[in-house]
């Protein structure tokens, strides 16, 4: 019996979200703390939207990081996986507030020490997706862990996911990134990217054609695009692409984790064996529904009610 829905690995953190709207960090007077880390932000959707999410990452033995395990604890996440670190401070992002991509500025120590031996054969059998991100791949330990971790989840018949957010200031060069990419996608993990993350990654606007096929060349079946406003386009290999609308909404209060959001609803609705146009659909609404809120999904609302 599989019954850990989703398992995510990689960072929990403080984000500190800039008051000022539509400021870069030089000009953003004060800040509100959240927890954040992109996978953190996954476990705790889909832990509101009724699944079973466990998370494995590291923490400073300190305040921020007794502050992680209240939340988490509130939400009922499954924390026992996560290291508290007596020689290690918790990570920290400063974020500013925008409409669009938002500038930030990490600070980051703990959040990499996840070792192997949080992860153990166990967890792997009884898990349906293995969670992670390019922020959490992008620093040794918890690469190496990751990475090896993948290799048995994908022999375990767990099936990979990745949001690959992308920034050169995580990483020492662009080749080690490109390199260790492309040995997760190996394993033919449910990819999320977006228009800004693949500027990013390939220096240099790409069609969507263009970045569709070099995934599927490195063996990933399906691939999500998420293009802000825009909406999302969605390949699967030698399939017609799927695109649909961004859902209208009036005022866009904060950006910050609108991504995790449509991811959590993506895989969210995979799990519960959607088509794929509908796990597309669930995830849209879910997105929204986080633009509309800064931080956090808010917790006076039943998520999972307004999906259906």
């Amino acid at each position: 019996m599989r019954n850990i829905d989703i398992l995510c690995v990689g960072e929990v953190l403080i984000d500190f979200i800039g008051h000022q709207n539509d400021v870069l960090i030089n000009g953003t007077r004060d800040y509100h703390r959240y927890l954040g880390g992109s996978p953190a932000n996954v476990a705790m959707n889909c832990k509101r939207l009724g699944l079973n999410s466990t998370m494995v990452s590291a923490v400073g033995n300190d305040g921020f990081g007794e502050y992680i395990f209240k939340r988490l604890d509130e939400i009922g996440i499954d924390t026992k996986h996560i290291k508290k670190l007596d020689n290690k401070a918790t990570s920290v992002i400063f974020v500013s507030k925008s409409n669009g991509t938002p500038d930030f500025i990490p600070y980051r120590d703990a959040d990499c020490a996840i070792s192997e031996a949080q992860i153990t054969a166990e967890m792997l059998a009884a898990t349906k997706i293995y969670h992670t991100t390019c922020f959490a791949l992008s620093k040794k330990p918890a690469q190496t862990t990751i990475l090896n971790k993948a290799t048995e989840a994908f022999k375990s018949g767990c099936k990979l996911s990745i949001d690959l957010n992308y920034a050169k200031e995580l990483w020492s060069n662009r080749e080690e990134a490109l390199e260790v990419i492309k040995t997760y996608c190996k394993y033919n993990p449910l990819i999320k990217i977006s228009d800004d993350d693949m500027f990013r990654f390939f220096e240099k606007k790409l069609s969507h054609e263009e970045i569709f096929n070099f995934f599927h060349d490195l063996g990933v079946e399906t691939v999500c695009l998420t293009l802000g406003s825009k909406g999302v386009k969605l390949s699967q290999k030698e399939k017609e692409v799927i695109q649909l609308p961004a859902i209208k909404i009036e005022k866009v209060m904060d950006t910050t984790g609108a991504g995790d959001a449509f991811w959590s609803g993506f895989l969210f609705a995979y799990i519960k064996e959607k088509p794929i146009e509908e796990c597309l659909q669930v995830a849209l609404k879910l997105a929204a529904l986080k633009l509309q809120n800064v931080g956090r999904l808010p917790d006076n609302i039943n998520v999972l009610s307004k999906l259906l």
